[in-house]
């Protein structure tokens, strides 16, 4: 029998079933305010998650104090598929969704900060719902696991394990030696941009409902609209589409520079290599894409109440879509696929792409792709000099053999799964560009796919297999794979 600290797993289910009742309350709160109709209904699921979380701290208050690797990828991947799970409840019992299937796809669509929706008329959705949606959005952003350890200070050195397990990238960023003072400041940070957004939303003219809500999910990279426009609504309002944009770039970036920024260390954000070629892709593929643009004929935005031949409007809906599918945010303020074939290729390739490491986006993240290219051109290096011991650099240091073999692993498992996933969702009747679409869109946790569930449209009409099928790859993107893909290994739950 494998020696597996049980107790501390099932503690920690009942620790994170208290933070998803906690924030129910807060949407029920949501709903009272507005008078939705719904208050009863969220406040009875909210009730109902505390109580199971309460029983599971109960059964596993016992437990050793200690996390190994283990218990850590157990904790983090039971926990996502625990909250998702419980998260359906608001909507079961409110009817928002006619289906579990459905309801159980948005919440995993929210806690993995996707975006993809199967709601085809999101302005009927009570307030408390739809603030419900955006929270999931909002505590999946920077993870779960991160706030339980920025609470939990008794996780300790144990707490490295979670932390590893979830983090976005090929490794987290520290910025103190205890992991709980880490996440601790990691969670400041989410929080300042959360609320300066908001502030910054609403002073530009968006109500205070819609500018929360936007705002929970633009700093996590998720998508989630309360319009069924969504950005697109706002087309006649420049600014707020800038504030999005500037927000939405923040939260691609490596959360690590972000606390460079408040602790005034410029330099050290200018001698990033990741930030430099982040940028550098977000004004190249910007440029690109406004030409295009501005030379194509009949494009229009969704609902847009301007020409698109203005500069600035094309400029603006360019560089809104290029920073919305690399950081894998998925807001939408024109549909991307009617914007020449070359560009739908072009955002498909960017779906791929992802973020900074250490930010709230999905994606195989930038570093990784910057590692590849590196390692690649070395060995034109190693060709011509094959006794010399050539290693790639990043930030002036030197990329271990182990970095580099992950990376590849990653990217390898990364394609593969892609695959499978395309060949899965085309198993189901999809066609070809419906279902590469969806397996790129959910891996990478972008949102809007191609083909029939294009930037302009709802997942409403995925088969019902199609949508379990496109949580599992949200989740297993979310996670960055090994995390999940490691449990279905016989290594895993053999006893060493």
């Amino acid at each position: 029998m494998l020696n597996l600290n049980y107790k501390i797993v099932i503690f920690l289910m009942g620790v994170l079933l208290l933070f998803n009742g906690g924030l129910m309350l807060l949407s029920s709160l949501v709903s009272y305010c507005y008078q939705d109709g719904v208050t009863f209904e969220i406040t009875l699921a909210a009730f109902l998650v505390l109580s199971i979380g309460a029983l599971f701290m109960l059964f596993g208050r016992q437990h050793e104090k200690q996390i190994q690797k283990r218990e850590g990828y157990l904790i983090v991947s039971l926990g996502w598929m625990l909250m998702a799970l419980t998260g359906t409840l608001p909507y079961l019992l409110t009817g928002t969704f006619a289906g579990f299937s459905s309801s159980f796809f948005e919440t995993m669509s929210g806690y993995t900060t996707t975006g993809a929706s199967v709601l085809n008329d999101i302005e009927i959705v009570p307030k408390g719902i739809l603030f419900w949606r955006s929270t999931t959005h909002w505590i999946g952003g920077m993870g779960i696991i991160v706030l339980a350890i920025a609470i939990l200070p008794f996780l300790g050195i144990g707490g490295i394990q979670l932390f590893t397990a979830e983090a976005p990238g090929p490794g987290g960023d520290k910025l103190h030696p205890r992991i709980t003072d880490t996440a601790k400041r990691l969670w400041l940070i989410y929080l300042v941009y959360t609320c300066l957004e908001t502030l910054l939303l609403w002073l530009a003219g968006m109500s205070f409902f819609d500018a929360v809500n936007h705002s929970m999910s633009t700093v996590s990279t998720g998508g989630f609209s309360t319009k069924n426009a969504s950005i697109a609504f706002w087309n006649d309002a420049p600014i707020i589409q800038y504030i999005i944009t500037f927000f939405m770039f923040l939260a691609g970036t490596n959360f690590v520079l972000s606390y460079f920024i408040f602790t005034r260390k410029f330099q050290k954000i200018i001698a990033d290599e990741e930030f430099k070629i982040y940028l550098g892709f977000i004004v190249f593929f910007t440029t690109l894409t406004s030409i295009v643009v501005l030379n194509a004929e009949g494009i229009s935005f969704l609902g847009e109440s301007e020409s698109i031949y203005r500069i600035e409007s094309s400029i603006r809906a360019a560089l809104f879509q290029v920073v919305a599918v690399i950081t894998t945010t998925g807001f939408v303020s024109a549909d991307f696929t009617q914007w020449t074939p070359f560009l739908t290729i072009v955002f498909f390739g960017l779906m791929f792409l992802g973020g900074s490491s250490g930010s709230t986006s999905g994606g195989v993240k930038v570093v990784r792709h910057m590692l590849m290219i590196k390692s690649g051109f070395l060995e034109f290096k190693r060709a011509l000099h094959p006794n010399a011991i050539i290693q790639a650099r990043y930030n002036n240091k030197t990329v271990s053999d182990a970095i580099a073999y992950n990376i590849l692993g990653f990217f390898i498992l990364y394609m593969l799964s892609f695959i499978i996933g395309a060949v899965g969702f085309g198993t189901l009747g999809l066609d070809f560009e419906s279902a590469i679409g969806l397996a790129a869109s959910t891996l990478g946790n972008v949102g809007p796919a191609l083909g029939d569930f294009g930037p302009s449209t709802t997942y409403a009409a995925l088969p019902q297999a199609g949508k379990w099928w496109a949580t599992f790859l949200m989740l297993l993107g979310r996670l960055e794979l090994f995390t999940v893909l490691i449990l279905f290994s016989p290594f895993f739950w053999k006893k060493n």
